[in-house]
């Protein structure tokens, strides 16, 4: 009876592994075809903007005409742009010198909180928003911005290569077309 047990837990441990391995190597596929479905589609040409940084300045996506570039949609307040920001930091650390362009655009209203989380995370390259609500603000109708975080790769043309919802899957892109 004892190694009947043994064998029904063995085997029940053994498919509950399965099933966890499976799901996780499924995960960024998963989290895409959840969160992504709206985004922009490959080709596409980026839309236009002109967003300001915190000091004032003016960003405009078409000043960028040349260089792969990479936008990056994110809020302080949201958890997951948080754990996500090293990661984004890391590829513009990477690329940076690759004809790749990065800007975050922050979907933060309290400007304070936004310039606290771009010391924080030391980010280095251009940050704009509109400092409205998520829902309130142009870009994220012209981008089709459902969930945070979320990245586009642009092409020098202007064209959209990538929207996804995963870093992992931007960086390995970016890897993939910047020899």
């Amino acid at each position: 009876m004892n190694r009947l047990l043994v064998k029904t837990f063995a085997f029940i441990s053994l498919s509950l592994m399965i099933v966890i391995c499976h799901t996780n190597a499924q995960g960024m596929q998963d989290d895409d075809a959840k969160y992504a479905t709206e985004l922009l589609k490959a080709g596409t040409a980026a839309p236009d903007f002109q967003l300001t940084t915190p000091n004032g300045q003016t960003v405009s996506l078409s000043n960028y005409k040349g260089k792969y570039v990479v936008l990056d949609f994110w809020a302080s307040w949201c958890p997951d742009c948080r754990k996500d920001a090293p990661n984004i930091v890391a590829a513009y650390n990477e690329f940076k010198e690759k004809n790749v362009a990065f800007i975050g655009i922050s979907f933060d209203t309290d400007k304070a909180a936004w310039e606290n989380a771009i010391t924080k995370y030391e980010i280095k390259y251009p940050q704009v928003s509109e400092l409205k609500k998520w829902k309130e603000t142009t870009i994220s109708d012209k981008y089709h911005i459902k969930w945070i975080p979320s990245m586009y790769l642009i092409d020098p043309e202007g064209k959209i290569v990538l929207g996804t919802v995963i870093s992992e899957k931007l960086i390995k892109t970016l890897g993939e077309v910047i020899k």
